[in-house]
């Protein structure tokens, strides 16, 4: 049953990201039609072609290596041309030979009645446009799905049933210092396991309060330390009453997404508060409509920390990959890595079905965001290379205007070609790693 739930895990994730590829390439496919640019090809992956049909002009279908997709317009690249107007002749140079081939394939897909079809004639809004389909495609995408997360399954919120009780208490500078997870003969019995409490219980009153919210109960802990309070729980339908008293010990700060605060140096920063040694259970709460747009905005934050640092970020997987160092869980995976994540959510039977349902939805949900950030990087061959190819191309023609010189015509994006095979190349060999360093040092997220 567990192989079968991974498998399953796998599955949809890979037929989210799939998908999610397709609808990009939608995003691309639409507004172009919408322009008239005349489309040859609609293609989801790379290389042999497994199946495709053609409606009118256009040929869809489905490539044997399903790590991307594209979509094909005539007139990508403008014809080569001098000052005088006629057609420039070819270099024998080898960055020049590349870009007059990919100008050559261009011109040849070229058909009578192609003339006003043409992508490079366009108004550069519409090129943007164009250009910027594929990746907002992803951003809806994203946004829907953490939508139906939010809203829908809810955000993980702790309750008043308790998840654990912990046996003693270890500070945690010594923590910190030795890796101490097991408990000593010299370490202090933690206030909640010596007053009784187990798992399953649910505090329902602390200190003469009643106990609606963990937040609330888990201030009064910390407030209450050296001081014998009274508590209430309920455990098998029956209502025990009994006294604690937390003790003052050393915990780190948290900060409000419950992440350990650090000081300058990295290190976690610790105060003493009142302590019982338990831990809450989590259940899904569904949120309002106002929390989805905030949670994407939290996501993409951290997605474009990752794209702004990738080459370090790269480099560091590349390490671990190598050595006994460990991976970052924050840092880049590819394909292969959030499949086996999914995977292993799936086939933890001990987690409730909607908790794993929702973690799964969370992960296409992330692909898609990070397709949306990745794609915008201005370089060719993605998206935003594209797009920076249309503002230069309008930033130059203003210029002309301003100084009253003649219109300098499209950009010419062939010539940067061989920076595009340069970019093509470090993106799959970057790709490469990533796979590599999933399959030999995966990214530990449940210990």
């Amino acid at each position: 049953m567990t192989v079968l739930l991974f498998i399953a895990g796998v599955l949809f994730v890979v037929v989210g990201i799939a998908a999610s590829i397709a609808l990009h390439e939608v995003g691309h496919l639409v507004p172009a039609k919408l322009f008239r640019v005349r489309v040859t090809q609609y293609m989801v992956g790379f290389g042999p072609t497994v199946w495709s049909r053609r409606r009118g002009e256009t040929e869809y279908g489905f490539k044997a290596i399903p790590a991307g997709g594209y979509v094909s317009m005539v007139g990508m690249f403008p014809p080569a041309t001098t000052e005088s107007g006629a057609v420039r002749r070819s270099s024998t140079g080898v960055f020049q030979q590349l870009t007059d081939d990919a100008r050559q394939a261009a011109a040849e897909q070229l058909q009578p009645g192609d003339e006003n079809r043409v992508f490079y004639k366009l108004p550069i809004w519409k090129r943007i446009i164009i250009m910027l389909g594929g990746p907002l495609m992803n951003l809806l995408i994203g946004t829907v799905l953490f939508a139906v997360l939010i809203m829908g399954f809810g955000t993980a919120q702790p309750t008043t049933t308790l998840s654990s009780v912990s046996e003693c208490v270890v500070p945690a500078s010594q923590q910190a210092a030795t890796g101490q997870t097991e408990c000593t003969p010299a370490d202090p019995a933690a206030p909640g396991y010596e007053a009784g409490l187990l798992p399953g219980d649910r505090i329902v009153a602390f200190d003469g309060r009643e106990v609606a919210d963990w937040d609330s109960f888990s201030g009064w802990i910390r407030e209450a330390a050296g001081r014998e309070v009274s508590i209430s729980y309920v455990r098998d339908g029956e209502t025990i009453e009994s006294t604690i008293t937390p003790l003052l010990t050393e915990r780190p700060v948290a900060s409000e997404d419950g992440t350990p605060v650090v000081d300058d140096d990295g290190v976690a920063v610790t105060q003493e508060v009142g302590f019982l040694g338990v831990g809450s259970t989590q259940e899904l709460v569904p949120q309002p409509a106002g929390e989805v747009l905030p949670a994407v905005g939290d996501s993409l934050a951290r997605v474009a920390g990752v794209v702004l640092n990738l080459p370090q970020r790269v480099v560091e997987v590349g390490q671990a990959a190598f050595s006994d160092a460990p991976r970052d869980p924050e840092g880049p995976i590819s394909v292969v890595g959030v499949g086996r994540i999914a995977g292993e959510i799936s086939a933890m039977e001990e987690i409730p079905v909607a908790s794993r349902a929702a973690t799964l939805i969370g992960l296409v949900a992330g692909v898609n965001l990070a397709l949306f950030v990745f794609n915008l990087i201005p370089l060719l061959p993605l998206d935003g290379g594209h797009v920076a190819g249309a503002l230069w191309e309008g930033l130059r023609r203003a210029f002309a205007r301003l100084v009253r010189r003649p219109d300098p015509g499209p950009f010419d994006m062939a010539k940067l070609l061989p920076l595009t095979y340069a970019v093509a190349i470090l993106l799959m060999g970057m790709g490469v790693l990533l796979i590599y360093a999933d399959i030999v040092k995966p990214v530990d997220l449940f210990g």
